[in-house]
């Protein structure tokens, strides 16, 4: 294979357009353009190289020609044969030279390039190691006493899911087929098989009951192979394809089971279906391998399917920009051989070269200008904010109203959950329907409004007041760095506490990593995270990061580096597991840390807590403060003696019946000093701050055998110790069975034990505080939290973040619990309940992102397009292939007349089976631009949501959104008063409508002093809602 086509190939692979037959994600994107990158790679790459060389040795090339003629006639007009001429000899040898030195330098170029783009390419990334020369590879330093550096430091990594969800592709007919994943039936496979294989299996014909979006259930049938009929518009002419449509599901199979055996299995299913003998028999057509020369169609791409995806692990920040400056590397330290500039005799050569260079530098250019854009593309698709697709609470009965009562009796739905949970069917008085009594009587019990219907939401929603200081946590269900950016708006500079306990890369807990970056991937995984969520602190703030010794030391360095080594507080060791790990070589290990750092050390504080078990017993009497003891006001000691503190010696006076204590002689009263049988000491405060202090039943005075005593209360407090060994923190007791006893069966592995997150909560958080932990895993903080504000009268508020399943499986089901009762043995209450009103949603992914990508044909500027010369139409080919795909793609305005029909593809599982869903564009909203919720009215049969609230500039806001055909010009006129729009007052400092509208942005209203006209800021939703999803990195 020559070195163009060696290039070419490299270069298809690198583009991800060697697989013209997909059609899903990216590829959609890239296939679509093929035809102008192949066009581009086949065709013009080459004659361009050979342009440009030509055009460098022109001039030279001439210059010699001439020459030649010169002293040809020369020897001619001296009488000597040209032939015989030396000179003449010389310059057709150069000439010569010339000509083979252009192919040869043609096929550097070709090689340089291959080599150039190979060495940073590995398995579908580009990896950002700086190479200095060969294998010698630089860094980026600038100049830090110490610095950390990782292979990958300059990529986001992004690796959530290891298979493909949906896989399509087409045959040499155009047709299309597709491998689609069933969600699993989460009533059957709602926990975790530890003893069982998942693989990829073609389903059964079976029937599903759903639920519509409405919450009516409705059944829906699937089989293995069946036709599907789509219509698109093409041209303007509608036009009807088929689809074939193969159905797997990601299913718990035997341990030991074999994925080929089931691919096998399918085919031969697959292939022996009727429709697929009489109309797809282009599936059964060979595409032999030398290792399997019967290979069909369909296993090719059903094997490709079924395997795990090992590449896509990292996107690049800046792939232009680093590939340009390697470019540059490359150039001076392995193309141009420096040592040869001073020699004079291949000076020429060295001329020669540099023409190569620009060719080989221009040409690399463009090839990296293209690259980029792919790179920048899914860039884009990564860090833009993400769609809310739906969201639901989790609400104490006890904070109903009356009002919902009826339907929460007859919700068959939400019975069969409580069932479940509590039982409730071996409760006292128990039937169903419930009556409202057995519900008032059992009002811990936790509703969930994902069983009831949208207009049960919209009373809850516009009787609940103060929406967002009335929630007392948030669950988002997605990627933690997507998470945290879609959290910027409205959280930034708001947390108090952010406690997180992240995978440590150990055997038990190892992170998805391609092959030789474990450490790396996992650094990109957390330095990202750690420095995104650094926005969200308040300059207060503590973090608390669990890690063991695995990545130890990496973790301290990028904490040293985004919050600065002088914002570290402690490492905190915590002895887990006394037991130890037995197979150990050298030591067991049993203990594990907290990293514990401020955001500024000098704004930080701990709070006047104690969390020892002997500290805390110390403390028996409570008042409406906290937790205190009785202490002696009297300081008994020789440094406090009257002669070392003459302003702490002076009376208090007490009154006979001990309930009153003064500075101020008063007559009758007792005088009492600071006096022991070891001689005079000292008050504990000076005189002013006794007066400050003697209020709320601060002091009080005690007849001790016929002795006056003063005692005052003593906070509950401690100076926290960063050893922390006490039987409550071990993760078996506290962590693993804890949560058995909840839930019943162990269904996540390694809890962490509950008291060791609950006192960093405590020892950190203000009592109205919000704490935040984007590693939720069994929802261990959410718990803690609201054990602290039942427990000790708190405020506080959470938010967690969890992207697996068991955020389904473990942490909505542990708070549902909780919520019931605090404790729990062996499945069954034994607790009293705990009040919560919890929001939960889930976040459209970067894999939804990738699934609803749509390509606009170029054919809407074909005209413009074709007048256009050829060297322009490749640039535009190249530069702006991607140019505006992503928003029309992902954030199509115009469906915004229609704002509660908006509708995407959505992940349903882990495994990635999708479903078309609503998407709410009301909530991502009100993230989107930050807002403090107080007030939502809802009517969607009507066709508005009116939210009332704060920006985080302070601005009162109003939003109305509205379904444009049943709320249009007119009707919104008729409207605006009733959405006080025009109210006397100047409720309203900002007002966000979506749709076009014609109100009046001016308007007057009637004071004592007469007429004013107001003016109204009026905002559309679409161009914002645009620019803060798309907002770029700062």
């Amino acid at each position: 294979m020559s070195k163009y086509n060696e290039l070419v190939k490299k270069l298809k692979e690198i583009f991800q357009i060697d697989r013209p037959e997909l059609d899903f994600g990216i590829y959609r994107i890239l296939n679509a353009r093929a035809d102008e990158i192949n066009d581009y790679l086949d065709n013009k790459l080459k004659a361009k190289i050979q342009s440009a060389l030509a055009d460098a040795g022109n001039a030279n090339k001439s210059e010699l020609e001439h020459q030649l003629q010169l002293t040809i006639k020369a020897a001619t007009d001296a009488g000597v044969d040209p032939a015989d001429s030396p000179k003449v000899q010389e310059l057709k040898k150069q000439l010569a030279a010339m000509a083979s030195g252009a192919n040869e330098h043609e096929n550097a170029v070709f090689s340089h390039l291959l080599t150039f783009f190979s060495r940073y390419y590995d398995n579908g990334d580009f990896i950002s190691k700086r190479r200095y020369k060969g294998n010698t590879y630089a860094i980026p330093y600038s100049g830090e006493e110490v610095m950390l550096h990782w292979a990958n430091k300059d990529q986001y990594y992004i690796k959530s899911g290891e298979n493909f969800a949906n896989y399509s592709f087409k045959l040499e007919d155009g047709r299309k087929v597709s491998f689609k994943l069933l969600a699993a039936d989460t009533a059957k496979d709602n926990r975790k098989d530890n003893e069982l294989d998942r693989c990829f299996v073609l389903i059964e014909p079976h029937v599903r009951t759903k639920i519509d979006e409405e919450g009516d259930e409705y059944e829906q049938e699937y089989k293995p192979v069946e036709v599907v009929k789509n219509s698109s518009v093409v041209d303007g002419k509608l036009v009807e394809t088929e689809e074939l449509v193969i159905h797997f599901e990601y299913k718990a199979m035997k341990k030991g089971t074999k994925q080929d055996a089931l691919v096998q299995s399918a085919i031969s299913t697959i292939l022996a279906d009727k429709t697929v003998q009489q109309h797809w028999v282009d599936l059964a057509k060979r595409a032999p391998t030398e290792k399997n020369p019967s290979r069909t169609e369909l296993e090719r791409h059903l094997t490709t399917y079924t395997q795990r995806n090992t590449a896509d692990y990292f996107i690049h920040k800046d792939l232009g920009g680093f590939l340009t400056n390697e470019l540059d590397f490359y150039i001076k330290n392995e193309v141009m051989n420096l040592d040869n500039v001073q020699n004079a005799e291949v000076f020429a050569n060295v001329e020669k070269q540099l023409r190569m260079i620009q060719c080989l530098r221009a040409v690399a250019l463009e090839l990296i200008t293209f690259l980029a854009q792919i790179e920048n593309f899914q860039k884009k698709l990564w860090t833009k904010k993400k769609f809310v697709v739906g969201h639901e609470y989790l609400v104490s009965l006890s904070n109903l109203s009356d009002s919902l009562y009826d339907k929460i009796r007859t919700n068959k739905g939400q019975h069969d959950e409580w069932v479940e949970l509590y039982a409730v069917n071996k409760i006292p008085g128990y039937s169903f329907p419930f009556t409202k009594d057995f519900l008032y009587k059992n009002n811990g019990m936790i509703l969930d409004t994902k069983y009831f219907d949208p207009s049960f939401k919209e009373v809850f929603l516009t009787e609940l007041t103060n929406v967002d200081d009335n929630l007392d946590g948030l669950l988002i269900n997605s990627d933690n760095y997507q998470a945290i950016n879609f959290l910027e708006g409205r959280y930034k500079d708001s947390i108090d506490c952010l406690y997180i306990d992240p995978p440590y890369n150990t055997a038990a807990s190892e992170i998805l990593y391609k092959n030789e970056y474990k450490h790396s991937s996992w650094n990109s995984l957390m330095y990202e995270r750690i420095s995104k969520s650094y926005n969200l602190l308040k300059i207060s703030a503590i973090n608390f990061t669990a890690i063991d010794h695995a990545e130890l030391y990496n973790l301290g360095k990028i904490k040293d580096e985004i919050y600065g080594e002088q914002n570290r507080i402690a490492v905190v060791t915590v002895q887990h597991n006394p037991k130890g790990r037995n197979q150990a070589k050298f030591f067991s290990e049993n203990t594990e840390y907290m990293l514990v750092y401020a955001k500024d050390f000098n704004a930080a504080n701990f709070n006047s807590v104690a969390i020892d078990e002997d500290v805390l017993l110390t403390f028996t009497e409570q008042d409406n403060i906290g937790r205190y003891r009785w202490e002696n006001f009297i300081r008994a000691r020789t440094s406090w003696s009257r002669a070392n503190r003459p302003n702490n010696w002076y009376p208090l006076y007490v009154s006979s019946d001990l309930k009153s204590i003064s500075v101020d002689y008063v007559d009758g009263y007792i005088e009492v000093y600071p006096t022991t049988k070891q001689g005079d000491f000292s008050w504990k405060n000076i005189k002013e701050s006794f007066v400050e202090l003697n209020k709320d039943n601060y002091f009080k005075a005690v007849n001790e055998n016929g002795e006056i005593k003063i005692y005052h209360k003593y906070r509950e407090q401690q100076v926290f110790k960063n050893l922390w060994i006490d039987k409550k923190y071990q993760s078996e007791f506290n962590g693993t069975n804890l949560l058995k006893n909840i839930l019943g069966q162990s269904l996540f592995d390694y809890p962490k034990s509950l008291y060791a997150v609950q006192d960093a909560i405590k020892m950190s958080t203000p009592h109205n505080g919000i704490v935040l932990d984007y590693f939720a895993g069994s929802g261990t903080t959410s718990h803690a939290v609201i054990n602290l504000n039942n427990s000790d009268n708190l405020c506080m508020k959470f938010i967690n973040v969890e992207m697996g399943t068991h955020f389904n499986t473990v942490v909505i089901p542990r708070l549902k619990k909780i919520g019931y009762s605090n404790l729990w043995k062996q499945c069954k209450p034994i607790g009293k309940p705990q009040k919560m009103t919890i929001k939960y949603l889930k976040l459209e992914s970067y894999e939804d992102a990738l699934n609803n990508i749509q390509l606009r044909s170029y054919s809407l500027h074909q005209d413009i397009f074709d007048i256009l010369v050829e060297d322009v139409k490749s640039e535009i080919a190249l530069k702006y292939i991607f140019e505006n795909e992503l928003f029309y793609s992902l954030l199509n305005t115009d469906n915004f007349k229609k704002p509660f029909n908006y509708e995407m593809d959505i992940a349903t599982d882990s495994a990635g089976a999708t479903e078309r869903k609503n998407i709410d564009l009301v909530e991502t909203f009100n993230y989107l631009i930050g807002l403090h919720v107080k007030s939502i009215e809802s009517d969607i049969a009507r066709g508005y949501v009116r939210i009332e609230g704060t920006l985080p500039t302070g601005e009162r806001t109003l939003i109305l959104w509205r379904d444009c055909d049943k709320i249009g010009y007119e009707e919104l006129n008729k409207y605006a008063n009733r959405f006080d729009l025009y109210a006397k007052e100047n409720t309203f400092d900002v007002i966000y409508i979506n749709g076009d509208h014609n109100l009046p942005t001016a308007f007057t209203v009637d004071e004592e002093d007469g007429e004013i006209v107001r003016s109204l800021k009026i905002r559309q939703i679409e161009p914002e809602f645009l620019n803060l999803m798309f907002a770029e990195e700062v």
